[in-house]
């Protein structure tokens, strides 16, 4: 279209926007005549020059007629009815029919016409879902991770003990070479023919130094277990044949493990309780925890173990010495792409107060089998442990017949050592020392009698008591806080109410109760005779009146025998009482 034609169409357009519904429709049949073409023609040039307004957006954009809380529980369906490897089995329409079914959830909208009640469609919910982030696809990402450094070589350890599926040497018959584990023979959903070469199977157990890269690796039978864990740890922290080829030693700060049963097992914890190694277990189903050691038992899969399908290995401490010449091979040539340089290279950057070296591997096992043991601390705020005795008065917070957790010193034959817990709650093991005795069986550092005299340390309890005595007696000294209770001081000044909250709850309250009719339950009505008194016991009671109110007694028993020959009701007394002062032939009168 030449730019006149299109100048033209465009001023036709804005007068057929202006008319009515009738006058459009003559109005661009008289142009289409003028113009020389067809209706329908003039109706698609029109479509093509016209400038559209945008589309508005939509005033519910955003908003979902599925709730949040029935998205909710149809999100929570479909997940519960997912495979652990993360199949969906069941469809967002199959899951909301059910819970409709059950008068779960309505899942439905209001025609706003016609007021009927029209259920969700499938891709409306779905739609829904997402908008909510609860559909299983965003609930199936993997969480956002932090990326983790160690502040040296030794810092953080890793390990990760994996079963050798390829592998494995038999240890029956005259076969004991290394031979490859047949598919079709020994499938692994075949559970007869596993246990058959259970005991032969291999592990690897794999470990790594998180800031250099260093990997280790050494091959046990018996599967995964606590000795084999122990082993490997020593075997790692052990120095090497040659130290000037093969660096890597020493005990780390902190090591992690899957929480597996071996890896949490008491003798992994004491051995590295007694040498001060934290040991981190990772959250179950977190494998980017220890991805570093991951990732090294696929090296060892595909760098080494690859190999071992072109060799004949007679046993596994043959397959253990290749397995280190591997090592010093891969450790020392091949460049870690973090750092840039061989892994040896990067763990030698390490320094001496970083270096611990461990002791001897025979009493590192030693550690590892002997339990801790509590011991009861005594008033001299002592404890017993292995036939010694040891201080622990500089324990903070140590009390007296407290159970403290006690295991040998690796650095000290004699020694031994105290958990005790940092202000964050982490486990931590302190040095205590032996207490020395004399011939005679006293403390060396004991007061001679007679001579001196060392008054022991307050414990923090007994601090707290002494505090707590004089706030209860408002008082500035212990000695003013006992001469008040001696004096039976009211504690607090007596500024306390005992039921004061009694008090205030009943008048918060201020409850009164609607009395409710009841009913008389029948009972036994016996009749009750009154009492009668004779002549006697009316003397007894009226003689001390009469003679307290200074009458003759002689005069006042005569009436009495004359008008109450048999006696008079205990009632009635008063009224003989007051009789005998008004007779006229009774003059009371008091003495002087």
């Amino acid at each position: 279209m030449n730019p006149a034609l299109i100048e033209r169409l465009q001023a036709v357009d804005r007068q057929a926007e202006s008319m009515g519904r009738g006058e459009r429709s003559a109005y661009l049949k008289q142009q289409a005549a003028e113009l020389g073409m067809s209706l329908a023609t003039l109706y698609r040039k029109l479509e093509a020059v016209a400038v559209k307004p945008g589309r508005k957006r939509r005033s519910d954009a955003g908003k979902s007629e599925l709730s949040l809380d029935e998205a909710k529980l149809i999100s929570a369906v479909l997940m519960e009815a997912m495979r652990r490897n993360g199949k969906r089995l069941m469809a967002v329409r199959q899951a909301v029919e059910m819970l409709r079914a059950n008068g779960k959830i309505e899942a439905a909208r209001i025609d706003e016409e016609t007021g009927e009640v029209l259920p969700l469609s499938e891709s409306t919910i779905i739609r829904a879902l997402r908008e909510y982030k609860l559909h299983p696809d965003q609930l199936l990402q993997p969480d956002p991770v932090s990326r983790m450094k160690s502040e040296h070589p030794n810092h953080c350890w890793q390990i990760d003990p994996s079963l050798c599926v390829l592998y494995y040497l038999p240890r029956h018959g005259k076969d004991t070479g290394l031979r490859v584990m047949k598919e079709e023979e020994f499938y692994k959903n075949k559970p007869k023919n596993v246990v058959k070469i259970e005991q032969d199977r291999v592990w690897r157990y794999t470990g790594t130094d998180h800031a250099s890269g260093t990997i280790a690796v050494r091959y046990y039978f018996g599967g995964e277990t606590s000795a084999n864990l122990c082993d490997f740890f020593i075997y790692m922290m052990q120095a090497k044949q040659d130290t000037l080829k093969d660096p890597f030693r020493g005990v780390p700060r902190m090591v992690m493990l899957d929480p597996g049963s071996a890896n949490t097992s008491a003798a992994f914890k004491n051995l590295c309780k007694s040498l001060d190694v934290h040991v981190q277990i990772n959250r179950p189903g977190n494998p980017r925890a220890k991805g570093q050691v991951e990732k090294a038992n696929d090296i060892v899969e595909t760098a080494f173990e690859s190999g071992l399908r072109f060799t004949e290995v007679n046993d596994i401490d043959q397959l253990n010495g290749l397995a280190e010449r591997w090592m010093r091979y891969y450790n020392g040539t091949q460049i870690h792409s973090r750092h840039g340089m061989t892994r040896y290279q990067a763990w030698n950057k390490i320094k001496a107060e970083q270096l611990i070296l461990p002791p001897p591997a025979d009493y590192c096992r030693e550690l590892a089998v002997s339990a801790p043991k509590e011991a009861k601390v005594s008033p001299d705020l002592e404890i017993r442990f292995g036939g010694r005795v040891y201080s622990v008065k500089d324990i903070k917070g140590v009390l007296v017949g407290q159970k403290l957790l006690v295991a040998k010193n690796p650095w000290e034959t004699d020694g031994a050592r105290v958990a005790t817990f940092d202000a964050d709650g982490h486990e931590t093991w302190v040095a205590v020392p032996q207490v020395v005795f004399d011939e005679m069986g006293f403390r060396a550092d004991a007061a001679v009698i007679g001579e001196e005299y060392k008054a022991p340390s307050h414990t923090e309890s007994q601090q707290h008591a002494k505090e707590l005595d004089k706030l209860a007696m408002d008082a500035e000294t212990l000695e003013q806080a006992a001469a008040k209770r001696k004096g039976k001081a009211v504690p607090f000044g007596g500024e306390l109410d005992p039921y004061k909250h009694q008090e205030d709850t009943l008048a918060a309250r201020n409850t009164l109760y609607i009395e409710r009719s009841g009913q008389q339950m029948d009972y036994n009505r016996m009749e009750v005779a009154e009492q009668v008194l004779s002549k006697v016991e009316m003397a007894k009671l009226l003689k001390p009146r009469i003679e307290a109110a200074g009458g003759d007694w002689k005069q006042a028993v005569a009436l009495i025998t004359k008008q109450y020959p048999d006696g008079v009701a205990a009632s009635q007394l008063e009224a003989v009482f007051n009789q005998l002062k008004t007779a006229g032939r009774l003059k009371l009168h008091k003495t002087a």
